[in-house]
């Protein structure tokens, strides 16, 4: 097979291309990225294989959609502009990139008859439901523009299947961390900016009283996640959308309290206003994707968080080698 992964120089497609590349049934992988959150340096150990091409350009150029989704048999759609905050303060690029792009990558496929588009939907489309855990089929009304854009994505999926034939499977990832994922600039994920704080003996921010919780979920789900979308031979699997999680809550204090175990701190954190387009719960149920994707979190939280600070502890220090 031979597949296109869009943002794939980002955090989950870097980690996807990768894995992609190690597996047989796998000819050829090809990244779209235009390096806007992503980095060239997530994908440069593969540049080496004759299998992998990188092609730096916007899922909002559709002539670039089209060009890549030449000779490629299926999708892999990672590429989006994340952050409910970010969105919140730039809505129109936030659109720009998750609805137009997406829509141009969708209908580049349907243009070169691409078999089947994996997309990368969210936890963020459940938005004020009050229900926990939260189930595929019982969505509430959107909260941020970043939730807006990546429900219209869902609704594209759909038309688009019933349109064209395309097969489309969403999975709705809920609070993916690991290696590579980001700690600069002013829309970080909470994880990595724990971390840098405990490896800089610097307190960090919580949002909040810290109750907040989430299902985070190691990136090696999310991997497998898109493996078993991509390659599934169950007819009842496509298009349908999954939650991607653990189906474990962990606070924001909890978090924090793991990190701090793990890095052997005593640091405290501090606390600031509450987040604008902020749930306070999330929870998923991931019935439906153990039933018809055979869907199984191999990673629990702890391991992962054990995993995503000793990585960034050892970049760290590689760092401070490499400047002295």
């Amino acid at each position: 097979m031979r597949i296109l992964v869009t943002g794939g120089a980002g955090f989950i497609g870097s980690h996807l291309a990768e894995k992609l590349l190690q597996d047989e049934r796998v000819s050829f992988v090809r990244v779209l990225d235009n390096l806007a959150t992503g980095s060239f340096d997530n994908i440069a150990p593969l540049t080496s294989d004759p299998r992998f091409e990188f092609v730096q350009g916007d899922i909002r150029d559709f002539n670039t959609c089209l060009k890549v989704c030449d000779t490629i048999d299926s999708v892999t759609h990672q590429a989006a502009l994340g952050s409910v905050p970010r969105s919140i303060s730039d809505p129109l690029t936030t659109n720009d990139v998750n609805i137009t792009g997406t829509l141009n990558i969708f209908t580049a496929a349907k243009e070169k008859k691409i078999r089947r588009v994996v997309y990368a939907a969210s936890s963020s489309t459940y938005g004020d439901h009050p229900g926990l855990p939260k189930i595929e089929d019982k969505i509430g009304r959107p909260l941020s523009p970043y939730a807006v854009t990546k429900y219209v994505n869902e609704l594209y999926a759909e038309v688009f299947a019933g349109l064209y034939g395309i097969q489309f499977i969403g999975l709705r990832y809920f609070n993916i961390f690991g290696p590579r994922q980001s700690p600069k600039g002013p829309y970080a994920a909470v994880i990595p900016l724990f971390i840098k704080s405990l490896l800089e003996n610097a307190s960090p921010v919580i949002n909040g009283d810290g109750g907040h919780s989430r299902d985070f979920t190691f990136v090696d789900n999310a991997v497998q996640a898109n493996f078993l979308s991509l390659f599934t031979t169950n007819a009842d699997a496509v298009n349908q959308v999954y939650n991607i999680a653990c189906g474990h809550q962990t606070s924001l204090l909890q978090l924090f309290n793991y990190l701090k175990l793990e890095a052997g701190s005593d640091l405290q954190p501090i606390h600031g206003p509450q987040r604008p387009g902020d749930v306070k719960h999330s929870l998923a149920d991931i019935s439906k994707a153990y039933s018809l994707l055979g869907y199984r979190p191999q990673i629990s939280v702890e391991e992962g968080l054990q995993k995503t600070f000793r990585w960034y502890k050892e970049e760290s220090l590689f760092s401070e080698v490499k400047k002295g």
